[in-house]
């Protein structure tokens, strides 16, 4: 009897050395998939921090145009200017082997990729225009440029952007 129970935890003690060793590493695989982006040139990295920069950029100029920020003209134009050599960074990033968490872009970019590039200059099309509306300095000519870069952001991310894989 003394035998079946040292087999039986001897067994047990397997079973359980056995588990402990699969949850670890699953814990392992797990901690591995923290949304770094460890792959040749960090394509994923380089338009995340592009976009970031953007938004960036984006936000005080929205806050003026708003009237919750006062508007200063000589900052709009600068923060305008900046916008328009963003506006061209971040699609080298979208490369075919880009695809891949943590992305957060749809199959579309790569799958519709003439529907991408026209999104692209739609974007950057509506950032060269807001740099000539600022130089205006006129809010009531800066204001539908404006809406024009944020719109073509909102249709470029509704059709291109997703959620986190």
């Amino acid at each position: 009897m003394k035998e079946t129970r040292v087999f039986a935890a001897t067994r047990a003690g397997v079973h359980l050395g056995v588990m402990g060793m699969v949850l670890t590493g699953l814990l392992l695989a797990s901690g591995c998939s923290n949304g770094e982006d460890t792959h040749p040139g960090q394509p994923v990295t380089h338009r995340k921090i592009l976009f970031k920069q953007m938004v960036r950029t984006l936000e005080p100029m929205g806050l003026m145009v708003r009237g919750r920020r006062d508007y200063d003209p000589a900052q709009f134009i600068v923060l305008a200017g900046q916008l328009k050599d963003l506006s061209t960074k971040p699609w080298v990033y979208f490369t075919p082997d880009s695809n891949y968490p943590p992305t957060r872009a749809k199959p579309d970019v790569w799958d519709k990729p003439a529907d991408f590039r026209a999104a692209q200059q739609k974007f950057i099309n509506a950032a060269n225009a807001l740099v000539t509306a600022a130089q205006s300095r006129n809010m009531d000519t800066i204001k539908p440029s404006f809406a024009a870069v944020e719109s073509s952001c909102k249709a470029c991310h509704q059709q291109f952007r997703g959620i986190p894989h």
